[in-house]
């Protein structure tokens, strides 16, 4: 009985996204994506009159000579895709203080991306990761390929609870062998030391963080004498909230950390954003899609 409330509960939830994030597709996310994260690869269509303006380094010289009249070679962009979702889905993702877990917003984003993505004829495909790699599902297309993407992110459960970012990264590099656009999705909570595995995979691969956070996180209030769990350790913590010093501590060290990662990002030249639970993911995926297109 109990697993056939769970299941029911889970093909429920999956329904829910698939129309909320098809529709966003639909409407929204499908023009934008393929602008910003077309293929950058091209391939040889036809050949035509040199026009005022062509760049002269595209000249068909064998046929210009035939013809006594310059000729261009004309090129279209392979618009394929493979795309690649590297999830987090360690302890701290089952985290949110709102309506919605980081978990739950996580599976929204994969599906609105996906979605997207085979609008665009582009293979889809997901690492899932804790601190070891808990699930690989290979590119492939179609709706009912994604439709199970969606129904592992909400129902998977990992053998392990904490993070590793660089054995994602280390993992997407070496298993996925043509260039791929990879969204780390990630609420990257832990050390900063997958460094040199984010910098190897972004040569590689067009690499995108979108970095998931929930705003209690950032700001601890003053709620007195409180006991915190690490989700990822599962050690207490006695925390006396009241202590000024201590929150302001805390918040220093958040935004040390964020830096630190703003840091990373530039020094890879790694596109990222940053989506709060508690607010729409519309606007911050839109203005990232929009920066990526304006530098094309």
């Amino acid at each position: 009985m109990t697993k056939t409330v769970e299941a029911t509960d889970i093909f429920s939830k999956v329904r829910k996204i698939e129309i909320k994030t098809r529709g966003l597709s639909n409407q929204i996310f499908s023009g934008q994506y393929h602008s910003a994260f077309k293929g950058r690869g091209m391939a040889f269509s036809e050949v035509r009159e040199y026009q005022y303006g062509d760049d002269i380094r595209n000249i068909d010289w064998n046929v210009t000579a035939r013809f006594n009249h310059p000729y261009i070679k004309v090129f279209e962009e392979e618009r394929e895709l493979t795309v690649m979702l590297l999830i987090d889905v360690s302890g701290s993702n089952d985290f949110g203080s709102g309506n919605q877990l980081k978990r739950m917003l996580s599976a929204e984003l994969a599906a609105v991306l996906a979605f997207s993505a085979i609008q665009n004829n582009d293979k889809v495909g997901v690492i899932f990761f804790s601190n070891q790699i808990e699930k690989f599902i290979p590119p492939k297309k179609g709706t009912s390929h994604i439709l199970r993407i969606i129904r592992e992110v909400i129902s998977f459960e990992p053998v392990n609870k904490g993070t590793d970012l660089g054995e994602g990264l280390r993992f997407l590099t070496s298993a996925i062998k043509k260039r791929s656009t990879a969204f780390l999705i990630s609420d990257f909570m832990g050390n900063t030391a997958f460094d040199q595995a984010m910098r190897i995979a972004a040569r590689k691969h067009d690499l995108v963080a979108l970095r998931i956070t929930d705003r209690r996180e950032m700001n601890i209030p003053n709620i007195g004498l409180v006991k915190f769990k690490d989700a990822e350790t599962g050690n207490d913590l006695w925390v006396d909230t009241s202590n000024a010093r201590w929150r302001e501590m805390y918040r220093k060290q958040l935004e040390q950390k964020s830096n630190e990662l703003n840091q990373l990002f530039a020094r890879g030249g790694i596109d990222n954003t940053l989506i709060f639970t508690d607010e729409d993911y519309v606007k911050p995926l839109m203005k990232l899609f929009k920066k990526r297109e304006s530098r094309r």
